[in-house]
């Protein structure tokens, strides 16, 4: 972050299973330049060079992506990211605008297409078959997730059981959903909620609110109107709730929010593609060139407040797992060395990849965390939910 005069004594001490934060405010900070610099000084080489290689691999997968999307074919079922090619799963006959887009797609790197059990939007519909049945038998388990290769859902539960009890509750699960379940064992992820930032408003510093309760701004986006704001988590906060840096200066109101994605868009009198990557108390910042969308098997970096405070940078290594298809949609990562994935007041903090150009390009906004796991919402669902872009 930029020079400070005083920094948040509770920030680096919050519990982490609490990522919205509480803390107090210090007395007003310098404003020094700015320090633009590149993601290789701030992202570790082995993480950077991982996101590099799978550069021409999301490109390829963007071109199937956006056929997808505008087409919204419905033998569509994921596509992830393997190691040096693109996987698309599908189910039945594959149309000609989609062919199209996996010839295009193949000019830029190996496509491998697999014949699914599934498509995405039959086990949509299972899922949501599932999560009526847990709403009413909680013992069951409290997640339900859609792998990408389409073979079923997958059931998380942090009880523990006899393997007979497992057994069981997977052929529950299996009966009501329609599908095959697999049930996996695991904690369910926590909400997670940069001392001094100034305008124009950056991502990856702190927003403070009047009663204490702090989180991290994620990405400056602008929608076609041309309004400015701060896309962040919505628990962090209500609309027409005050935010200020940690000095106590006004950054700006929640006027846009969705409590079932956990998004919200603070409006700010000036925000820029920029983003914190550095300790609390560092001046240095990225810039971030774009936006783009998440696929299974993706290597991302987050860089929410309290986790740079605590590892004095980004929390790299962050390897995509699992979309959900509960109310909030969430997308699933796993820190892969076993780190910390946030902590308490990283909640609407980016995450992003590397770029070509050594910027930063937006995944995500920080939502849940639980040890190794994050969950995130990706950049994506707030494009189609606001409309809103990187701004530049």
């Amino acid at each position: 972050m930029r020079n400070r005069t005083a920094v948040l004594a509770a920030a680096a001490a919050l519990a982490a299973t609490a990522l919205v934060g509480t803390t107090t405010t210090g007395a007003t900070a310098q404003q020094p330049d700015r320090n633009t610099v590149p993601i290789s000084e701030v992202v570790p080489g082995d993480d950077l060079a991982k996101m590099t290689e799978q550069r021409p691999l999301v490109a390829a997968a963007d071109k199937i992506r956006w056929a997808q999307e505008d087409a919204r074919f419905a033998g569509f079922t994921g596509i992830g990211l393997e190691e040096g090619r693109v996987a698309l799963w599908w189910k039945g006959a594959i149309p000609a605008t989609m062919r199209k887009a996996i010839k295009e797609a193949r000019r830029i790197a190996p496509v491998r297409i697999v014949e699914a059990d599934y498509s995405l939007g039959e086990l949509k519909s299972a899922s949501s078959r599932l999560q009526e049945q847990l709403a009413e038998d909680p013992s069951l388990g409290h997640t339900v997730k859609i792998p990408t290769d389409g073979s079923g859902l997958v059931l998380a539960t942090d009880a523990k059981s006899t393997a007979r009890g497992d057994a069981r509750k997977q052929e529950i699960a299996s009966d009501v959903a329609g599908v095959p379940v697999r049930t996996i064992e695991e904690q369910p992820l926590q909400e997670r909620s940069r001392q001094s930032d100034w305008q124009p408003w950056a991502g990856g510093a702190i927003m403070l609110k009047d009663n204490g309760v702090f989180c991290t701004s994620g990405f400056g986006v602008r929608d076609a109107s041309g309004a400015q704001y701060l896309l962040t988590a919505e628990h962090c906060g209500k609309t027409g709730e005050r935010f200020s840096n940690g000095t106590g200066t006004y950054i700006g109101t929640p006027v846009k929010a969705r409590d079932d994605h956990d998004i919200m868009l603070v409006q700010a009198s000036d925000v820029e593609n920029t983003m914190y990557t550095g300790n609390q108390t560092s001046n240095n910042i990225v810039r971030v060139d774009g936006w783009d969308w998440t696929y299974a098997g993706e290597y991302l970096c987050q860089s929410g407040y309290t986790s740079a405070g605590a590892t004095g940078g980004p929390v790299c290594n962050i390897k995509v797992l699992f979309f959900y298809n509960d109310s909030e949609d969430l997308v699933e990562g796993e820190q892969m060395n076993g780190q910390e994935a946030a902590r308490g007041g990283d909640s609407g903090g980016p995450l992003y990849s590397g770029s070509a150009s050594g910027g930063a390009i937006a995944k995500g906004t920080v939502t849940r965390s639980s040890g190794a796991r994050i969950g995130f919402q990706d950049f994506g669902t707030a494009w189609r939910d606001f409309g809103v872009w990187i701004d530049s």
